[in-house]
C-alpha cells in the first residue's frame, strides 16, 4: 500500500510539473488522463502486493518463518 501511496504522489507531483506544457489541451481533459493514471498506478501496486502475498501464503506454506 506505501507503494501504491508513493507512486499516486509520484504521478500527481508530474501531472503538476506536466500541465505547464499540456498544449492546447483542456484541463478537465488532462486532469482526467491524470486521474486514470494516479489511478492504476495505485491499483497495480495493490495487485501486486495481493499477488505477492497470496504467492506466500500459498506457495511457501511448508516453510517456517523466524
Amino acid at each position: 500500500m506505501i507503494i501504491g501511496i508513493l507512486g499516486l504522489i509520484g504521478v500527481c507531483g508530474y501531472g503538476a510539473y506536466a500541465y505547464k506544457s499540456r498544449g492546447k489541451m483542456s484541463t478537465s481533459v488532462f486532469l482526467m488522463q491524470l486521474r486514470v493514471a494516479a489511478q492504476g498506478t495505485v491499483v497495480a501496486a495493490l495487485t501486486v502486493g495481493v499477488a505477492y502475498s497470496l504467492s506466500q501464503r500459498l506457495l511457501h506454506k511448508g516453510e517456517k518463518r523466524e
